[in-house]
């Protein structure tokens, strides 16, 4: 093992699955990750859960914390305000293979998404008495908690790499990305292009008492990072020119890009952005 150190970049908090995302300064963090991060979730009439993989119009809805308030703001739309404290019945959703319990948030948020997304859909929120689980294969005797994130508490990236890609992308006369595209938690400045893949711990100082934070499975990517998020219009450029460098052995050939993470100590501390962080990398 050796050490370097990096530092916290940007958080990301995106607190309906699939829908725009949030970038505050700091984050509390919890059991399942970033405090709010996937902890609502768009669903169909059947509770099967809805991303941008189905409908990148998705993409399009943007949130916004604002006092007691999650405000979501759509292209043609009013804002819908739903309160933090607040959910109605209680009923069932599905995450990929898992049925979990979760509240659903009521009649009128059903129709503002309904409305927007032109299908009969409605929003849940994750109910924080039910613990699901991620892969013991790569959390070990880690009990790993999530909300309704695909798989994993948090999602790690480094600045250098998003730029190695766009300059890939650029290369082949190709527009750069935004790292939204890649909807992590944490980004970190001071790592080499893709140097996240072998990162075995990260170690944060933070005013409340140290973070720690395990890399344990490399994101393999699906669709999403090819839909505009100013648009919502679907391409191949970034999969396309993944194809070329990122396809990862440890995956079965997945493209890979950042590593999902879980907590190992440090519940209910802050992260900031610009804090300090060690990395210990593993060979």
């Amino acid at each position: 093992m050796s050490e370097l150190a990096c530092r916290i970049a940007s958080l990301h908090v995106h607190p309906i699955k699939s829908l725009g995302g949030t970038s505050p300064f700091e984050a509390l963090l919890i059991e399942t990750g970033l405090e709010f991060d996937r902890a609502w979730m768009v669903v169909d009439e059947r509770g099967d859960m809805v991303t941008q993989r189905e409908m990148p119009r998705m993409a399009l809805v943007q949130p916004q914390f604002r006092h007691e308030d999650l405000v979501l703001r759509a292209p043609g739309m009013l804002a819908l305000h739903l309160r933090l404290d607040a959910v109605e019945a209680a009923t069932r959703a599905r995450v990929w293979d898992d049925v979990v319990k979760a509240y659903d948030m009521g009649a009128l948020a059903a129709q503002w998404i309904s409305d927007f997304l032109g299908a009969k859909l409605r929003l849940v929120r994750f109910d924080p008495e039910q613990k699901r689980l991620s892969e013991r294969k790569w959390t070990g005797a880690i009990e790993a908690e999530n909300a309704f994130a695909d798989g994993y508490p948090l999602l790690v990236a480094g600045t250098a790499s998003l730029a190695d890609l766009n300059t890939r992308l650029t290369a082949r006369g190709l527009s750069p990305v935004g790292i939204e595209r890649f909807r992590p938690n944490l980004v970190l400045d001071g790592l080499a292009a893709f140097e996240e893949d072998h990162i075995d711990e990260l170690a944060i100082d933070t005013d409340d008492g140290l973070v720690r934070l395990k890399l344990v499975k490399p994101c393999v990517r699906c669709t999403i990072p090819d839909v505009d998020p100013a648009t919502a219009e679907r391409g191949t450029a970034v999969g396309d020119t993944m194809a070329t460098f990122r396809a990862d052995a440890r995956m079965g050939g997945g493209l890979t890009f950042g590593m999902n993470a879980m907590v190992l100590e440090g519940i209910d501390k802050v992260l900031r952005v610009g804090q300090a962080v060690r990395a210990s990398i593993k060979f």
